[in-house]
């Protein structure tokens, strides 16, 4: 068994997962340990087949797999990980640059920490800021009215008011230092393969979007706690297969299952807290959302 194994799903991404993968094996070369790389081909039409076998036949860490239809974010993670032999597991998104991280140093926080169920560093934008989705709270009702009606961002930096409306983001830590958070980014999401077992991988109601809230919260009801580890750093070339992209049929059914992802996390943890007609209202309010994010 291997100390970790990395999971990367891709999907028409080949420029950005050549990039992925160069600077990854570059790092790994650098902070050497035992480890294997997975990538998960989500029946890629740009030639991302072709460039992902002439890697592998490069690097022999590297194993590829080629799903025949898109399976989606969570279910290529799944497909991943029935090749996965590490005791960690490492779920990185095809658009995040690794130049910088010893993965034996994050490793080594588990072993001595045995309470600790999932870890995220510093993920970074291209624009020098932090990957808001990277530090979050779960998205509970309160958080999420904050949220989208712009009080988090009003009192970002506004003491006690921005532990009041920024939860979502969780606004009021500070993000030089470690602590604990609720929900990382599944663009750079380290856990145990034995919680990853346990939970049963990625649940499988989710196409894109809100797997990882689902993945934390599942962590989180084990007993185990989640950190923000920002000694290490990470770049995520955000959107280039998602909501930005040119294609205006991919955006709108991207935009589609990133508002549903919403819907079904909502169904599943919090619909039951409250009385029909607030469900009603919520789901019309995630509706209205959509069609205006078009």
């Amino acid at each position: 068994m291997v100390s970790l194994s990395i999971i990367i799903v891709s999907y028409n991404t080949k420029d950005t997962s050549r990039q992925c993968l160069t600077h990854l094996k570059k790092n790994l070369d650098k902070y050497p340990l035992s480890y294997e790389v997975v990538v998960v081909d989500n029946a890629s039409t740009d030639g991302s087949v072709r460039m992902l076998q002439e890697m592998a036949a490069e690097w022999k860490n590297l194993t590829t797999v080629f799903s025949k239809k898109n399976l989606g974010f969570g279910k290529g993670n799944n497909l991943g990980l029935t090749k996965a032999s590490g005791s960690y597991i490492l779920f990185l998104n095809s658009d995040a640059i690794v130049d910088k991280i010893d993965f034996n140093d994050l490793i080594n926080l588990f072993e001595i920490d045995k309470s600790l169920g999932a870890l995220t560093v510093k993920v970074v934008l291209s624009n020098g800021e932090i990957d808001p989705a990277s530090h979050r709270g779960f998205p509970s009702l309160w958080r999420s009215f904050s949220y989208f009606l712009g009080f988090e961002k009003i009192f970002y930096g506004t003491p006690v008011l921005n532990r009041l409306f920024g939860g979502y983001h969780l606004s009021h830590l500070n993000l030089k230092e470690v602590h604990e958070i609720e929900v990382p980014t599944g663009a750079f999401f380290l856990t145990r393969k034995n919680i990853v077992d346990k939970i049963g991988g990625f649940d499988k109601d989710y196409f894109a979007y809100g797997e990882d809230i689902e993945m934390s919260w599942q962590i989180k009801k084990l007993g185990y706690r989640i950190i923000y580890y920002p000694l290490w750093q990470v770049l995520h070339l955000k959107s280039v297969s998602g909501l930005k992209k040119k294609d205006r049929s991919v955006r709108n059914k991207t935009s589609f299952y990133f508002y549903d992802s919403m819907k079904i996390f909502y169904r599943k943890h919090y619909a039951k807290k409250y009385p029909g007609f607030i469900n009603q209202m919520v789901e019309l309010a995630i509706d209205f959302k959509s069609r205006t994010n078009k």
